[in-house]
């Protein structure tokens, strides 16, 4: 099997539906494994399902790459030698290595019907015997093949399975061994004259020279099938080298379940959608069944792929951990300097996630606010809430946050912050504190009780960024006519 020189590796999802978590954590584990050996990721489309493969899905996957940073070296837009890169334009490849299996002798046509293999499943199933494809009609005379013509059957094309133990050593599971009783001969060409899954992927796979094959372990049992093809590929003259296998642990959603595509949490547009950063997403995602180190958990991307190796991978099933997810990214948001932090920020502070019209928008005082902010988000949708009191005319209306400041007696208080306020040297924040402790002070509370009605008549909330900083970027005249506007709320 191959080694890890001349690394070539390959990402090849079917365009169907939205791209999700598990098959992102695919990409990255090959992306990186590649980029560690200085190899080749070949991207490659497995659209030969039109029933389900969609072109909005093709686009949005080419799209969720690009954004991910997870580029390709030879594949759809990018070309290659082995062009094309999308399987519904190879079509004449597959059928040319058919015939040349059937000729061969590696292949059979079967022309067992649904409910023939059904009834003799079920009676397997009966005796105690395995259930698999029976090889019925492995051996068939031509005449017997005559008679089934004449009936009309239509066969489709079965790979001929060795009988012997198939071992190979997997790179995450170490050696691991099938035998014959448990691989049957398996379908390769539809009737219809369709190639299936298990004839064109390991194909292209050898006339693209893939050296390593690295796919989610949901694909284990389809690998003694695999290799037993591309022996038969070798002799042919089609394929050089059978690949080295590694397959992924599975990811685990709620209830100790695989991470369904139809999960919520599993759909990459959310976490996109939601303003993670893409390193922050794949830091997080590289953890489901790899490690850093024992001590690190967040990491740039150029230092997983100076360390990653899929032998160090683990085969347990990882569990996917929203929380978690969320934490690391918040730690890849305070890694970014300010000016990339603005900038990124800067699709949420406008519409449609921004509720202020685009002319109050205020440039200066984005800028001013963004280091304070910085340090607070989880993730960039988080900025529209927090920074909305400058850009407003009024600060939101939140109903809970306000019976949760104004206590009996909010409304004195508020009267002599806003003394102070006034008198205070608004080119300071520390003054703009002093002022609001001293109102405190005055009715017997400390900093915390006294400025949380200061914030709620300013900003709407009872939590944001740092409040005194805030006044200051806000100005003192919007500040004062927002408590005005709480004293009146308060007197009605």
């Amino acid at each position: 099997m191959a080694n890890a020189t001349n690394v070539r590796v390959r990402f090849c999802p079917s365009p169907t539906g939205n791209p999700h978590v598990g098959l992102v954590r695919t990409a990255l584990f090959n992306w990186a494994f590649a980029r560690h050996n200085q190899g080749t990721m070949v991207f490659r489309i497995e659209d030969t399902d039109a029933a389900r493969d969609s072109e909005e899905s093709y686009n949005q996957l080419l799209d969720s790459l690009r954004w991910l940073g997870l580029d390709w070296d030879e594949g759809p837009e990018t070309g290659g030698p082995h062009e094309p890169y999308r399987q519904s334009q190879r079509m004449d490849i597959y059928r040319d290595v058919a015939e040349k299996l059937l000729a061969g002798g590696y292949a059979y046509h079967c022309y067992c019907t649904v409910t023939e293999l059904d009834e003799r499943r079920e009676a397997a199933r009966a005796a105690g015997r395995p259930s698999g494809y029976d090889g019925h009609c492995r051996d068939l005379t031509d005449e017997q093949k005559a008679a089934y013509v004449r009936e009309g059957r239509e066969a489709i094309v079965r790979f001929r399975m060795p009988d012997e133990p198939i071992t190979f050593t997997d790179l995450v599971r170490g050696e691991l061994t099938f035998t014959p009783d448990n691989v049957p001969d398996y379908g390769i060409v539809r009737a219809s004259g369709a190639p299936l899954y298990t004839l064109v992927n390991p194909v292209d796979d050898a006339l693209m020279e893939i050296t390593h094959v690295l796919r989610g372990e949901d694909l284990l049992s389809s690998t003694p099938r695999q290799i037993a093809l591309y022996k038969a590929l070798i002799e042919l003259g089609i394929a050089k080298e059978i690949p080295a296998f590694g397959h992924l642990p599975y990811v685990m959603g709620e209830g100790n379940k695989k991470l369904s595509k139809r999960d919520p949490q599993a759909s990459l547009n959310l976490y996109r959608e939601r303003g993670f950063l893409p390193e922050g997403l794949l830091n997080y995602l590289s953890l489901l069944g790899w490690s850093f180190s024992a001590d690190q958990d967040v990491f740039s991307i150029a230092e997983m792929v100076e360390k990653f190796d899929i032998v160090d991978v683990n085969a347990n099933p990882a569990r996917f951990d929203l929380k978690k997810a969320e934490a690391i990214n918040a730690d890849h948001v305070r890694r970014l300097d300010v000016k990339a932090f603005t900038e990124a920020c800067e699709p949420w502070l406008r519409a449609p996630h921004a509720h202020w019209a685009p002319e109050d928008f205020d440039q200066a005082a984005w800028e001013a606010i963004a280091p304070y902010a910085q340090t607070r988000l989880t993730v960039l949708s988080d900025i529209t809430a927090n920074v909305d009191f400058l850009f407003l005319k009024e600060p939101v209306e939140d109903e809970a946050s306000w019976q949760k400041a104004m206590k009996e007696g909010s409304d004195a208080l508020l009267r002599t912050a806003r003394e102070k306020l006034d008198a205070a040297d608004w080119s300071s924040p520390e003054s703009l504190k002093n002022a609001v402790l001293a109102a405190g002070e005055e009715h017997g509370l400390k900093l915390g009780k006294a400025q949380a009605p200061v914030r709620v008549a300013v900003t709407g909330r009872t939590v944001g960024l740092p409040l005194f900083e805030s006044l200051e970027i806000l100005g003192k005249e919007r500040t004062l006519a927002r408590v005005d506007a709480a004293l009146a709320k308060l007197s009605a």
